[in-house]
């Protein structure tokens, strides 16, 4: 029950508290206390004590009120008074509230007006300053995209430079200044670009019109050169001063000029002026100037060094390739040429305008390069080169390029060693050439005495071969010189032959030598000069190959030639006589060009006389060889009958065909036109040795003819009938066909055939047999050997001839006899064996 009682207790306590609380909470706080309430389990008791506080203040408003009811019942009447009033008033204020909206309304709608236009005079005062601040950026920024847009790309850099750093950190916190701010660096990457761009455009327009600019620096170069037409060198303030270069060292980009226009691809118009003072002004450099600039601002000098030196070192390989067809004419060369000296002369240009951009070193490395190939390339191709004419117009082009470039300072000194390589040559496409002359000048020649009918002929000729002989001046008109056409054209020819060899020479040596001063763009120092000395070194040497290798060869073939006659052979000698003559007249033509006496300690010689000596000799055999070779085509015809009992009493005829053909032809040489006084004992000599020759060739020829193997049987008749052969020719010998023989001399040519056949035909063997070995030996010319083969032939011959024979004694005696005779033969051949 204790418990019970407790709980009642609590219960009752709790509920009073709740009490309390709602008689002193707001009643909007009320929900919470209430909720309490409910959340129990005695609601039911909660409310009966609620009720009764209800009816506890009830009771308290009741006492309350009873207290007060009179003041409460005055108040009242008080206030049913004043309703009244208040009514009244209350229309009162109505109507003035409402006259009073009626003219606040106007007042509030002026109020309205004068706050938006206070607040427009805001806004308006405020934007002024604010586009104050960024109206030089604005302005900045179209400053830049108008030079962005024509192109000035170093001056757009440069206001972008101030564009940044000045103006856009004052107004940085608007929204379109960090937009600027953001395409500040893909500005400067569209300048590098643009700009790299013309330089790529200035790179390739010099490309194409470095032949152009090599082609006015050689042409300056040859004005240079030339004393009647000279102009000033270039200079390093002058020559190499562009046409705007005060422009292009002040503004880099060039404001006088169109940035689209032909001039910033590197060329210019040079057809606007009449007179072009200097390679270097058809070019315009602000390209390079421009691009150099901007990248040095932007810290990329070193990127855009490295390019340039690059791409330049690319268009020099492709400079110094030379055309496949180079070398087949002369405008290749100068095509070539001018490339290179228009690649050279905008580096050396850019090398003094621009520091740094290129140094010496480099352009050295560059030159070094380019010389090798060069003369790589030179010598290739000019190796190709068969024309003296076009390789004497290369050596001009070649010193003409040398000439040029070392005018900007490049040395040149190989270039003048490869032009010694170049005349050797030279000097072997003139021997070509010439050999063609020479070829067709023998060929062209009659081989006739020249003859003249008129003393103008006569002088005429003289003046061109150096010819004097009294005899022949004395003779009347007409009349004929010894020698043929082909003496004097072969004369007027090693002339020409030596002035193209001096060609060669003139712009190498000879020009600065005998006190002819240097140009100023060939110091000696640079230059390989030669002395007059060498000059006729190379000159003698040419000439001497000229007529040892070359007219010599022409010679040779002439003379070697199938269809050569006797007569042509020995005008051949004639001629060449002459020319060993002429040869002194050469030397002294050869000291006369050159000024160097041949009493000089290093002089060369001219071997021509030794030339014409060869051929005059190689004439004279061939005279010998052909004699014989007609004597052999006579002996081909021979047709003799080994086998006859008898002769014919007289000479075969192709024996007497050939006698009368010796006759006639050595009567043709007795009556040459050299019989005269001077040249008398040339023709005779060869006369003699040819009829020598032609005499022992003959009996060489019979005697085989007798001892030939086919030849198996011989008769006595038939050596009978080769006897008067021999007859014939010794006839011949004794006749003198030749004059100057003395005694038999020529006979004796014939002596071994005739002790040969009389000792068969005397059948004298005792004495030969006996005699032999003694110097007073009737047959002393007869050899053993011949003999035997003989006899052996005659042996054979008795015994096919007489099967019958020799059963008579007379005929057994004889083959005994032969057989005899033979041995001994045998046995003294044995013995001069041993």
């Amino acid at each position: 029950m204790a418990e019970p009682e407790a709980e009642s207790l609590e219960t009752a306590s709790e509920h009073e508290r709740i009490l309390r609380e709602v008689d002193s909470t707001d009643t909007a706080c009320i929900g919470p206390t209430l909720r309490s309430v409910y959340d129990g389990e005695e609601h039911g008791r909660f409310m009966e004590k609620l009720d009764a506080r209800i009816r506890n203040h009830d009771r308290e408003i009741e006492k309350m009120c009873n207290f007060h009811y009179q003041g409460f019942v005055d108040a009242i009447t008080e206030f049913l008074k004043v309703r009244a009033e208040a009514q009244k008033l209350k229309n009162q204020v109505t109507d003035t509230n409402r006259k009073l909206q009626v003219e606040s309304k106007k007042l509030v709608g002026a109020m309205e007006e004068l706050k938006q236009c206070r607040l427009q005079q805001r806004n308006i005062s405020a934007t002024m300053d604010k586009l104050t601040q960024c109206l030089p950026v604005l302005e900045m920024d179209s400053k830049l995209r108008e030079q962005m847009k024509s192109k000035r790309h170093y001056p757009a850099l440069k206001t972008l430079e101030h564009l940044e750093h000045t103006y856009l950190p004052q107004v940085s916190h608007y929204r379109f200044c960090k937009i600027m701010v953001d395409s500040i660096p893909n500005l400067r990457e569209e300048i590098k670009d643009v700009s790299m761009s013309d330089l790529k455009d200035f790179l390739e327009s010099i490309r194409k019109h470095s032949d152009k600019i090599g082609e006015t620096a050689m042409k300056q170069a040859q004005q240079q050169r030339n004393p009647d037409n000279f102009v000033s060198p270039p200079s390093k303030t002058g020559g190499r001063r562009l046409r705007r270069e005060a422009c292009t060292s002040s503004d880099p980009e060039g404001k006088n000029s169109s940035p689209v226009s032909e001039q910033d691809s590197g060329i210019l118009d040079d057809e606007e002026e009449e007179e072009v003072p200097g390679a270097q002004d058809l070019v315009d450099f602000s390209p390079v100037y421009r691009c150099l600039h901007i990248y040095s601002v932007l810290g990329a000098r070193e990127t855009f060094e490295n390019y340039y030196r690059k791409q330049r070192r690319k268009q020099a390989r492709l400079v110094l390739q030379p055309p496949s067809n180079m070398h087949e004419t002369l405008d290749g060369y100068r095509k070539y040429f001018n490339q290179i000296v228009g690649f050279f002369v905008i580096e050396d240009h850019v090398l003094h305008t621009t520091p740094g951009l290129v140094d010496r070193a480099y352009l050295e490395e560059l030159w070094d390069m380019a010389l090798s190939k060069t003369m790589a390339a030179l010598r290739t191709h000019s190796s190709y080169c068969s024309d003296p004419d076009l390789v004497l117009d290369l050596k001009n082009l070649i010193v003409l390029f040398a000439d040029t470039l070392q005018g900007y300072g490049f040395p040149v000194s190989q270039l003048f060693d490869l032009l010694l390589e170049i005349r050797d040559q030279y000097s072997e496409t003139l021997l070509k050439k010439w050999a063609g002359v020479f070829r067709n000048i023998l060929d062209a020649d009659n081989y006739s005495p020249i003859p003249v009918v008129s003393e103008e002929l006569y002088q005429k000729m003289v003046g061109q071969f150096p010819f004097h002989d009294a005899e022949l001046e004395k003779q009347p008109f007409p009349k004929k010189f010894p020698f043929s056409e082909f003496v004097p054209s072969v004369y007027i020819q090693i002339k020409e032959f030596i002035y193209a060899c001096l060609k060669f020479s003139e712009d190498l040596h000879l020009r600065y030598v005998a006190g002819t001063p240097l140009p100023s763009l060939a110091p000696v120092s640079d230059r390989t000069v030669r002395s007059s000395t060498e000059v006729d070194d190379m000159i003698r040497k040419s000439t001497n190959l000229l007529l040892t290798r070359t007219l010599s060869n022409c010679l040779q073939n002439v003379i070697k030639r199938r269809n050569v006659g006797l007569t042509e052979l020995v005008q051949i000698i004639i001629n060449t006589t002459h020319l060993e003559k002429s040869c002194q007249f050469l030397e002294e033509f050869i000291t006369n060009i050159t000024d160097v006496l041949p009493e000089t300690v290093h002089t060369t010689k001219l071997y021509g006389a030794t030339t014409f000596k060869d051929a005059r000799h190689a004439a004279e055999e061939e005279i010998y060889t052909n004699l014989n070779q007609k004597i052999d085509q006579f002996l081909q015809l021979a047709d003799y009958d080994w086998m006859a009992a008898e002769a014919s009493g007289e000479a075969s005829d192709y024996l007497v065909d050939l006698i009368a053909f010796l006759r006639s032809t050595f009567a043709v040489f007795t009556h040459l036109p050299g019989e005269v006084k001077a040249h008398a004992t040339m023709p005779g000599k060869v006369a003699q040795t040819a009829c020598m020759s032609a005499c022992k060739h003959l009996a060489t020829s019979l005697m085989q003819l007798l001892l030939e193997a086919e030849v198996r049987q011989l008769s006595l008749g038939s050596l009978r009938q080769f006897s008067l052969d021999v007859e014939e020719c010794e006839a011949f010998a004794r006749s003198g066909p030749v004059p100057g023989f003395q005694g038999d001399t020529l006979q004796l040519a014939f002596i071994d055939l005739r002790q040969l056949l009389d000792l068969f035909l005397d059948w004298d063997w005792s004495t030969y047999l006996a005699d032999y070995g003694q110097p007073t030996c009737k047959y002393l010319r007869v050899n053993p050997a011949t003999a035997l083969i003989l006899l052996e032939k005659m042996k054979d011959s008795s015994r096919k001839n007489n099967v019958f024979a020799q059963f008579r004694k007379n005929e057994r005696d004889k083959q005994k006899l032969i057989e005899g005779v033979a041995k001994q033969l045998r046995s003294l051949i044995n013995t001069h064996h041993s």
